[in-house]
């Protein structure tokens, strides 16, 4: 019974998928099974042969196969490795190369022979490459084909550097990159323009033939291809659905990559449910809508023809569980943030008392609050709570080098109007634009240009508060050791960071605490900061009272917004408020008409802000609640 009920969860999947709880254990199941592999190869004293793939998804799979061969003596000697690709033209001592990406996360730290390495070569010549590509093809075939293939997948679908459009037989051969996929390493380049347009690539037919093949995915940024790839039909516009044809194929997912496949986003369509309030809700509202109808307007045919007589039959009549959640959502809609004041809160989001409260903004980068939640902290102010806000880092990667350049000119010109010479100045000066015109793509930048570039957007960041309504001694920089290293890559977390976090929360002993819960952004310096305040607030809940009656919100609004079932706090901004958000966030010019690391979207921040806000007011509206011109929206998290 247990495996039929399994069958009709997993319906919609076209492929066998293993969900784990998170990128770790996830990680750690794979390495372990690889390693499994090599044993037994070893045991009868034959070769394992692996395919293996780069970026960000397989790194903790080599720290675990590291840490194998290091603490309990798993040898690499009869290991044979086939990389699925590398960049072209790529030098191999470049950072980016694939090559220097093996040798840092496994191949200098295990018994490998590297004679038994294998990765394309991005240093051929253009008319070299075919022979190569055969070659390569024949020796994976000499050592009797790959005994399992690691795979990542791209979000247009990609797996190796197969993009849409190839072939399900394809060969490795040299292919060109998506503007999607060169977008999402620019990162590692600084910048898409230095990001090459051609890569060699294991072909599919090739990953086909090994006799395992894993694909790993993590996080919500890959739900989506995700879900394409395991339900969808098979299409060479997503080439990793071509996977559905082989028996030898299991995805292996964090809960955030599963988090749309079917079972697990509209489970009542695959199984019965246990009807919880959050997932009444989410379930009605999907409904409403699916049928573009608001929710008083559902009706029990509706809920029977869409998966849900279940629901209707064990909380009905209908229209009751209508009214419910429809009340339930109106009750997120405030225009009190910190609560108003001498009213009854037990249907609202936030408490009346106290009636002042004193709030921490936390802002990851220096402008995350205003583009977040700028209207939310301009009313917070308004409505005379005693706010702060706090900027977690210092953002002096996210500056352009002329932008630098600039600021010390004027300087400079500054200094000497007022008949303040600065020769010294000057020569800092010309160090910088020395470096600058010598500096290579992603080169860490020299402390000087670090420092201008931090000063910079701190400035920004003091200009956008003072505009929220904010004195000076209520905005707190706190340059968060972390960020520090001048690199995209941030340093881990120590305990300074943690300190440096609860000395703030001890000085100020919040009621309320916003926190950025945006956790696309492709840094991945928000959930970093999010954690250190956990780690804070959890520490400070061992020997601080106050800390009890602490709420802390999480806002989005850069990369993502909240989904409508999952908001507890919807705070409605009018036209005019709209503006007023706007004009904060251009306070940071820096990061204005083309920031440094604009993610994949094309919008400006201040735009993904205002069409993210006016498309939460709309599905307020589409449900049949009041229509609002922008709303920003909160959900509360609960240790």
């Amino acid at each position: 019974m247990a495996r039929l009920n399994l069958l009709e969860e997993t319906r919609f999947e076209k492929l066998p998928v293993t969900v784990f709880k998170n990128p770790k254990e996830a990680s750690i199941n794979v390495a372990h099974r690889i390693a499994s592999i090599i044993k037994e190869k070893q045991a009868k004293n034959l070769n394992a042969v692996l395919g293996l793939a780069t970026g960000a998804t397989p790194i903790a799979v080599y720290a675990e196969l590291v840490r194998l061969h290091q603490e309990e003596g798993l040898s690499f000697k009869n290991v044979i490795t086939f990389n699925l690709d590398e960049y072209y033209p790529m030098q191999a001592t470049a950072a980016q190369s694939y090559v220097s990406f093996m040798n840092e996360n496994l191949f200098d730290h295990i018994d490998i022979d590297k004679n038994n390495v294998h990765i394309p070569d991005g240093t051929l010549k253009l008319e070299d490459i075919p022979a190569f590509c055969l070659a390569y093809e024949n020796k994976i075939g000499e050592y009797g084909g790959l005994d399992m293939q690691i795979l990542g997948i791209g979000r247009t679908g990609h797996i190796g550097f197969n993009e849409p459009g190839s072939a399900p037989n394809s060969g490795t051969r040299l292919v060109t990159l998506d503007d999607l996929t060169r977008r999402d390493a620019a990162r590692d380049f600084g910048g898409k323009s230095f990001v090459p347009t051609k890569a060699i690539t294991m072909g599919i037919g090739t990953i086909f033939k090994a006799r395992e093949i894993v694909l790993m995915a993590w996080n919500r940024k890959k739900a989506s291809i995700i879900k394409k790839a395991v339900e969808g039909e098979m299409s060479s516009d997503v080439p990793a659905t071509y996977l559905q044809l082989s028996d030898n194929v299991e995805f292996i997912l964090d809960e955030e990559a599963a988090s749309l496949l079917t079972r697990f986003d509209t489970p009542w369509l695959v199984k019965d449910c246990i009807w919880t309030e959050s997932l009444s809700r989410k379930a009605v509202i999907w409904l409403a809508n699916k049928l573009n109808k608001p929710i008083l307007k559902l009706t029990e045919d509706d809920f029977n023809n869409n998966g849900m007589a279940q629901l209707a039959l064990e909380k009905g009549p209908v229209y009751n569980i209508n009214i419910h959640i429809f009340n339930k959502l109106q009750h997120t809609i405030t225009g009190w943030p910190g609560g108003k004041p001498n009213a009854d809160d037990s249907q609202r989001p936030e408490r009346a008392e106290p009636a002042k409260k004193r709030v921490i903004i936390f802002s990851p980068h220096p402008d995350d609050d205003v583009i977040s939640m700028g209207g939310t902290f301009i009313r917070l102010v308004d409505q005379k709570h005693d706010v702060h806000v706090a900027y977690q880092t210092s953002g002096n990667t996210a500056v352009w080098d002329d932008d630098a350049l600039r600021f010390v000119e004027f300087n400079i010109d500054f200094s000497e109007k007022m008949g303040m010479p600065q020769p010294q100045m000057r020569d800092t000066y010309a160090k910088m634009r020395q470096f600058i015109e010598q500096k290579k793509p992603n080169q860490v930048d020299i402390p000087e240009i670090q420092t201008v570039k931090g000063l910079i957007r701190k400035g920004e960041a003091i200009a956008g508060a003072r505009y929220c309504g904010l004195d000076d001694d209520h905005i707190h920089f706190m340059a968060l050791p972390f960020y520090e290293s001048g690199k995209n890559v941030k340093n881990p977390v120590t305990e300074a960071d943690v300190l440096l976090t609860m000395e703030l929360l001890q000085k100020i002993k919040p009621e309320q605490v916003f926190a950025a819960g945006d956790f696309e952004d492709p840094h991945g310096t928000h959930i970093v900061c999010f954690n250190i305040i956990i780690e804070a607030l959890r520490r400070l809940d061992k020997t601080e009272s106050w800390v009890k009656d602490c709420w802390l919100w999480m806002y989005r609004g850069a990369w993502l917004e909240f989904e409508t079932h999952e908001i507890e706090m919807a705070v409605p901004l009018s036209p005019q408020e709209v503006e007023r958000k706007k004009f904060a966030i251009f306070k940071h010019q820096s990061q204005k008409d083309r920031a440094v690391f604009p993610g994949d979207d094309a919008r400006e921040f201040w735009q993904r802000a205002e069409d993210r806000n006016r498309e939460t007011a709309k599905s307020y509206d589409n449900l049949g609640l009041a229509d609002y011109e922008a709303m920003e929206a909160f959900v509360r998290f609960k240790f």
